[in-house]
């Protein structure tokens, strides 16, 4: 098989950035599928599909279920893949086309089904897209980092990297999906129509399949099933509720889990609320651009300073400023958001948190992983990555539910739109909240968490050290 992988097998060796680079094109794929369902997808189901808000926040609560359970049993796959191509990367292979297509079919409701017989539609699309698909694509994805390299410096630079990456697919949908849709639409009042759906998804789902195509053959699984090479495994294969025990019981992967959740939770809420946003506080969609741009171009931007920062300071508390400052930036938003400059400096100091923690989390999660395979012998990769991308689907899952219930309860109808009709000044209200002050709250409990009692780099040098492994 084709590699361009750095050509060293020694798991603790300094990769090439070829190698680094190509890990980093997946996430750019991938993350630009979440991008437009985290902010578009809603919109598309209650604007072009005329669904009902609250049916559909609660088919996707349900799915989370499902969602759940899939990314454990997806875990115990990977853990138990053998192949020459390795554990993960076989995966992203067979994966890739199936997302797309899934993804093409998901926002394309049929117009001439029975009401009833849509949500039936979308309640198995969004769970072949989130449950199997997505799934079986970020699992492996985030399992490259600890499969790749065990050298916590490359560890900590992949997890930035995938980050950059990551935020990158979000400035290109950001800047570029209202066009597609506009280009494909077949109305020339409005981009939201289902031949514009279409014909944007078609690009850039065409986009995905190469971006995650280039990760599968630029890199290279080095890392045994054991976190360190004098360490083995208490089995070469471990059950499932062996592996799910062994991570709860480790405080770090638990709290990781818990971040994970919530900041997933947060980037929904403003996702989907500055398309909301725009559509009915700045009465024009084209302004989600420049909302959603003002945090991403940020957050890639900080995300090339943060190694240095990471080598200075530590992972931990590179997380813990991310935090703040986003707490901060959404406070500024919530209380002097009256104007577009200030608007836009909001949005930078929550693209630089969200750049600083986001940078700094893939890495943790691997180090926290390490400290539970050295801490119970317990082997549990796939399994402790399944969990952190479980965390970030049920946030934006639950983010996603939410938010539609809270807009139903505030009086949304989309048909009004049709009509020429304002949303009454409740919906504005749900709005602003749930734009600014519950993503607020949110930030401030994981800044306080993670500053007091998140003490992994500590803990794992002294297991290290009494595995005599310093």
């Amino acid at each position: 098989m084709v590699s361009l992988a750095t050509k060293s097998n020694d798991p603790d060796t300094s990769l090439g950035w070829g190698e680094r680079l190509g890990y980093g094109a997946g996430a750019c794929g991938w993350n630009m599928i979440n991008g437009i369902i985290g902010t578009f997808m809603t919109v598309y189901f209650t604007n072009v599909a005329l669904l009902d808000a609250a049916i559909i926040s609660t088919l996707i609560a349900l799915s989370k279920v499902f969602d759940g359970v899939s990314d454990l049993i997806v875990g115990n796959i990977v853990d138990r893949t053998k192949s020459k191509m390795g554990k993960a990367r076989v995966w992203l292979l067979r994966m890739c086309v199936p997302f797309a297509i899934c993804m093409l079919l998901l926002f394309w409701v049929p117009s001439g089904f029975p009401q009833a017989l849509k949500y039936v539609y979308v309640f198995i699309m969004y769970n072949l897209v989130n449950t199997v698909c997505l799934t079986f694509i970020q699992v492996p994805y985030y399992s490259l980092i600890s499969l790749t390299t065990r050298n916590g410096q490359e560890r900590g630079m992949l997890g930035n990297i995938q980050q950059i990456f990551q935020t990158l697919g979000n400035i290109i949908i950001n800047s570029a999906f209202v066009t597609l849709l506009a280009t494909f639409s077949s109305s020339m009042e409005t981009e939201n129509t289902q031949a514009g759906y279409t014909g944007a998804l078609l690009v850039v789902c065409a986009v995905m399949i190469v971006l995650v195509l280039i990760t599968v053959f630029s890199t290279k699984e080095r890392v045994n099933d054991s976190p360190e090479e004098t360490v083995k495994a208490k089995s070469e294969e471990v059950k499932p509720l062996v592996a799910v025990k062994s991570l709860l019981q480790n405080k770090y992967w638990v709290t990781m889990f818990f971040a994970m959740l919530c900041i997933f939770f947060v980037i929904i809420f403003y996702s989907i609320g500055g398309v909301y946003y725009a559509l009915y506080i700045f009465n024009d969609m084209n302004q989600v651009s420049w909302m959603n741009n003002a945090i991403s171009v940020a957050q890639f931007a900080i995300m090339f300073a943060t190694p240095f920062f990471m080598r200075k300071f530590g992972k931990r508390w590179i997380y813990t400023a991310g935090m703040a400052v986003l707490t901060v930036g959404f406070l500024g938003f919530g209380l002097f958001g009256t104007s577009k400059p200030i608007m836009i400096f909001c949005n930078v100091l929550k693209g630089c948190g969200l750049g600083m923690s986001g940078g700094m989390a893939m890495g943790l999660v691997a180090d926290a992983i390490t400290y539970g395979q050295l801490k119970t012998g317990v082997n549990a990769v796939g399994m402790g990555n399944a969990g952190t991308s479980a965390a970030q689907k049920l946030g934006l899952g639950l983010g996603t539910a939410v938010f539609g219930w809270v807009m139903s309860g505030a009086g949304f109808d989309g048909a009004l739109d049709l009509q020429g009709l304002p949303q009454p000044e409740t919906v504005i209200t749900a709005i602003r909240f749930m734009y600014n002050w519950v993503p607020m709250v949110m930030c401030a409990v994981i800044c306080v968490i993670m500053a007091v009692s998140f003490n992994l780099d500590r803990d794992l040098e002294k297991l290290r050290k009494e595995k005599g492994m310093a």
